[in-house]
């Protein structure tokens, strides 16, 4: 696990399998925002607190909190092109995105999000890829999993219990390592796999 520099380098390798979700979130804390540091837009937009009762604008909002472990859980860090891929995702996996919902938060991501949190055309084809494989992933919908439960569980056994299928992760990071070889996010994914 990595932070030495901070948020900018901060991630937990797909290979750290013993670490806990707990010992992972703790470091992460240390620096990471809290919910209500997170631009209201945002907060709308990806937080199921905003959603209308009985309608959800976008499938697999979560919290801060569990984003977060799931960020741990998917091997990435906080930068944006890891945000990208981990909102991607954690909505795939829902199995119930449609295309229009994909668009939608595209432009959402691309035009109306503050700057420092604003979608590139890489981040998106990142998140759009990210959709397509939690939808081929057999996992738990990420965005319904009680993580509460696996805080003192090394990060293989949750994986697995899950259904997250690390192959298939690896497999993209490595298409992802080869499409942005100059982006950091996108070459230390597959750190001593």
């Amino acid at each position: 696990m990595s932070s030495e520099n901070g948020y900018e380098d901060w991630h937990v390798p797909l290979s750290s399998r013993e670490i806990t979700l707990g010992q992972a979130y703790d470091q992460l804390k240390s620096f990471g925002l809290e919910q209500g540091d997170v631009p209201l837009i945002i907060q709308m937009v990806e937080n199921p607190r905003f959603d209308l009762p009985g309608f959800d604008i976008f499938h697999g909002s979560t919290d801060l909190e569990k984003h977060d472990y799931i960020h741990i859980l998917l091997g990435r860090g906080v930068l944006i092109k890891d945000e990208a891929f981990v909102i991607g995702f954690t909505m795939g996996s829902s199995n119930r995105v449609s295309t229009a919902e994909e668009k939608l938060f595209s432009i959402l991501t691309k035009y109306f999000y503050p700057k420092a949190y604003r979608f590139t055309d890489e981040d998106i084809h990142i998140f759009k890829d990210a959709v397509r494989l939690g939808f081929i992933s057999d996992c738990t919908p990420l965005a319904e999993v009680d993580y509460s439960k696996y805080l003192d569980w090394p990060l293989e056994k949750i994986r697995e219990d899950i259904g997250i299928e690390v192959d298939l992760l690896k497999a993209y990071y490595g298409i992802e390592a080869r499409r942005y070889p100059t982006h950091k996010e996108c070459n230390r994914n597959l750190v001593g796999s």
